[in-house]
């Protein structure tokens, strides 16, 4: 049996709104697109397609596929990749690192991208390789993602994505840096960036207001994570940069063991995050999905998106 809401979640979904924030239905279903992972066995690759069907409907702008430390997943993304161009109707974006390889064979797997009638390439720096504390450049590839967008462009047309970090990027030497680098990549090529996750809205905000005095014009898509495991995030944003505000630990405070709490509790959040962000003039979203789609799907649903007919 659920347990009941908490006060705290009962007043936020009842309570009036915040003063200028639309009612749901007069606001426009946002523009959304949704990112995946490749699984590391067979039981998981059943899940994450049971995710892609789930969210398939919801006509998504494009979906991404990640790509492990090092390229530890490269077969697995591009199987993934060229299996949704020609079973679904979704447009791919396949991630792209420099970490692990020379531009030869970087540029080897962006071919088979095109050739496979991928036209969207994610472009990114990459992490260190497992049991590595800092990233290293190899000796002959890509040192960094701006370099990797360059290289991309002298293979196809792509539309490049490139990551961004409201907070900061854990490795950059100043925050004045690592916009530096945005704008580099932006330069290269790049059509689009998508952002780290946050929580704060005022973050993000002023974060697009730095972009624009530094001459960043492109979209500045906001990546959206739904927390469904509150400690795991919390662990998970110490290493990454990212802030977790006091307010989002005392809402989920003491639903450890509860679930379906937890579920209804984090697509409140994430829901009323896009909301206040489209209030402010955002109309698109990238979701973290973590090859989870009914909470994604809730969340989207509540947010005015309705499934398509897939054909």
């Amino acid at each position: 049996m659920n347990k009941p809401l908490s006060g705290t979640l009962a007043r936020w979904l009842t309570g009036p709104r915040v003063a200028g924030l639309p009612a749901p239905a007069e606001m426009p279903a946002p523009r959304l697109s949704f990112e995946f992972f490749p699984p590391k066995t067979e039981k998981l690759e059943e899940q994450l397609w049971a995710c892609i069907r789930r969210l398939e409907p919801l006509a998504p702008r494009f979906v991404s596929v990640t790509y492990g430390a090092g390229g530890s997943t490269q077969e697995r993304t591009h199987d993934i990749v060229s299996r949704i161009v020609e079973e679904t109707s979704l447009t791919p974006a396949a991630h792209l690192t420099c970490v692990g390889a020379t531009r030869e064979e970087v540029d080897a797997v962006a071919r088979r991208y095109w050739e496979a009638g991928v036209r969207h390439i994610v472009a990114l720096r990459g992490d260190p390789p497992a049991g590595a504390s800092t990233y290293t450049p190899h000796p002959g590839g890509y040192a960094q993602a701006e370099d990797l967008v360059r290289g991309l462009k002298r293979i196809g047309d792509f539309e490049i994505s490139v990551g961004a970090y409201p907070e900061t990027h854990p490795a950059a030497v100043s925050a004045e840096a690592d916009l530096d680098f945005l704008k580099r990549k932006i330069d290269a090529g790049a059509t689009r960036a998508i952002t780290q996750y946050f929580f704060d809205t005022e973050v993000y905000l002023r974060f697009l207001d730095r972009c624009l005095a530094k001459g960043i014009t492109v979209p500045i898509v906001p990546g959206i994570l739904p927390v469904s495991n509150f400690q795991q995030v919390a662990k998970f944003s110490a290493m990454c940069g990212a802030s977790v505000p006091a307010w989002m630990g005392q809402l989920f405070e003491g639903l450890d063991e509860d679930v379906e709490t937890r579920r209804m509790v984090a697509a409140v959040v994430a829901a009323e995050q896009v909301r206040l962000l489209q209030a402010n003039g955002v109309d698109e979203f990238h979701f973290y999905t973590l090859n989870r789609p009914d909470l994604t799907y809730a969340i989207a649903h509540i947010l005015g998106a309705r499934p398509k007919a897939v054909g």
